[in-house]
C-alpha cells in the first residue's frame, strides 16, 4: 500500500515538471493568411507558405520530421513569416482587399482558392505536399511539390535568406 502511495505522490510531484519542459520547446510562428496582410502592412518581410492536409502522408511526416527541427524553426521564424493552411479549410479568408472561399466544399478534392491561386503547377492537377517562397513584396519565387528533408529545405531557406 505504501509502495501504491510513494507511486502515486512521486507522479503527482513530476507531472507539473513534464508539462513545464513540453511547453518551452520551440516551434515554428505559424501564423494564418489574414494575420499575415496585417503583418505585411506593417512590416514587409520574406514569406514560406506550407499548403498541406491531413491525409497527406508526405505532408504529416515533414511536420512531425522537419518543422520541428531547431534550426529549420530557427531560420522560419527569424527571416521569413511562415504560413501554414489546410488546402481543405472552408473558411472565407480576407487577403488583401480580397475574399477566397472554398468552392469546392461539397466536391472531391475540396481545395481552397488560396492554394490553387498559389500553388498551382501548370499543366498538372493540384498536389501536395506545396511550399511556396514569396520575396518581400509577395511575388512568388520558388515551389516545391515534395517532401523535403532537414538537409534540403535548410538549404533552401539559406538560399532564399
Amino acid at each position: 500500500m505504501k509502495t501504491h502511495v510513494l507511486i502515486l505522490l512521486s507522479a503527482l510531484f513530476l507531472m507539473p515538471f513534464n508539462s513545464s519542459f513540453s511547453q518551452e520547446k520551440e516551434t515554428v510562428n505559424w501564423i494564418d493568411f489574414e494575420q499575415l496582410s496585417d503583418s505585411l502592412a506593417e512590416h514587409p518581410r520574406k514569406v514560406f507558405i506550407d499548403f498541406y492536409a491531413d491525409w497527406c502522408a508526405p505532408c504529416l511526416k515533414m511536420q512531425k520530421e522537419v518543422f520541428t527541427d531547431p534550426k529549420i524553426i530557427k531560420k522560419l521564424n527569424e527571416e521569413f513569416y511562415a504560413v501554414k493552411m489546410n488546402v481543405e479549410n472552408t473558411d472565407t479568408i480576407h487577403f488583401g482587399n480580397q475574399k477566397f472561399v472554398n468552392e469546392r466544399i461539397n466536391r472531391r478534392n475540396p481545395v481552397h482558392q488560396i492554394p490553387l491561386l498559389m500553388a498551382r503547377q501548370k499543366n498538372k492537377p493540384f498536389s501536395l505536399p506545396a511550399m511556396v517562397f514569396m520575396d518581400n513584396n509577395f511575388n512568388a519565387r520558388a515551389r516545391y511539390f515534395q517532401y523535403l528533408s532537414v538537409a534540403q529545405l535548410l538549404k533552401i531557406l539559406e538560399e532564399k535568406s
